[in-house]
């Protein structure tokens, strides 16, 4: 099997994550630079077999568009296009912010950690994508 990629794609930055090849945990992978996203992905489905990405779809609480949504579209429009051996697709990710600082705080890290906004970036994803496996088994 191969493995299953995250984005929490953001305006400066995009938190990654990744599952083991079996697609049973998902960790964290690394927050780039969003003006740096394309060639790293590229760079890193070179190294590893990648299956799928899951890009986070960027909506308020009620449901409507955020105004992230524009640019992650674009993004996707463009790796479907340049890249189409890997599918990409859209999952709901309202709250992965909140349920990273969550997280954070409940593994105890301290004020100055939880303001880190890459780590918050790359938990962030690291919650889509096991949201995502989730889903799948059901």
């Amino acid at each position: 099997m191969a493995r299953i990629l995250s984005i929490d794609y953001g305006k400066k930055r995009t938190g990654i994550a990744v599952t083991d090849p079996l697609q049973i945990i998902a960790g964290g992978l690394a927050t780039v630079s969003t003006s740096e996203l394309f060639d790293y992905l590229q760079a890193y489905i070179a190294r590893e077999q990648v299956e799928m990405i899951v890009i986070g779809e960027p909506r308020q609480p009620n449901g409507e568009p955020s105004e992230n949504l524009a640019r992650v579209q674009q993004f996707v429009n463009r790796w479907r296009k340049a890249v189409p051996q890997v599918p990409i697709q859209f999952y709901d990710e309202r709250f992965t912010s909140v349920l990273a600082h969550q997280a954070m705080r409940d593994g105890g890290l301290k004020k100055k950690a939880r303001q880190n906004k890459a780590l918050v970036d790359e938990i962030s994803a690291t919650i889509i994508l096991e949201d995502y496996l989730r889903s799948k088994k059901l």
